[in-house]
């Protein structure tokens, strides 16, 4: 059985992955009404595996019998001012979801509840992955600057994410 204060944080981050989600399906639709599929293709699959995420923290939770308590998912943001601001917000949010993975590890820790802290290790090797992965597309679209060429040819690049 889960203690109450782990899942408390536990139901904040199935949160937290749905608005990630959800914010990442947005982010798709802003690509896709500006005719660049690639992007939106790469924000789409970025957006189902956060889902996937807070799947994997519900059913732990599920599994620890503790109780599931969904919440109201924030509205994400609609509309950006380019890729580049897209991407600045990717990798400050993804910055912001290592934090409260960091956050529920520390307090496991802290709890003694050993198997969360063991579950979470996947997380934090994959947040290390989201970062970096949102940090290089982000320094790509600041090397291509104003240029279209580099923007479509990155277009295509993201577009071949399997």
């Amino acid at each position: 059985m889960l203690k109450e204060k782990i899942l408390k944080i536990l139901n904040k981050q199935v949160n937290e992955e749905l608005f990630s989600s959800y914010l990442y399906l947005s982010m798709s639709a802003y690509f896709s009404s500006i005719n660049f599929e690639g992007f939106a293709k790469w924000m789409s699959l970025q957006s189902k595996e956060e889902y996937e995420h807070a799947m994997k923290i519900y059913n732990y939770i599920l599994q620890r019998d503790g109780k599931v308590t969904l919440t109201k998912i924030e509205t994400p943001k609609t509309s950006w001012s380019s890729a580049l601001n897209v991407f600045q917000e990717t990798l400050k949010h993804e910055q912001h979801i290592t934090a409260c993975i960091h956050n529920i590890v520390n307090m496991a820790i802290q709890e003694k509840d050993h198997a969360t802290t063991n579950f979470f290790q996947w997380f934090v090797t994959e947040q290390v992955e989201e970062v970096a992965t949102a940090g290089s597309i982000l320094e790509k679209i600041k090397m291509i600057g104003d240029s279209k060429n580099g923007l479509f040819i990155l277009d295509r690049e993201l577009g071949q994410r399997q």
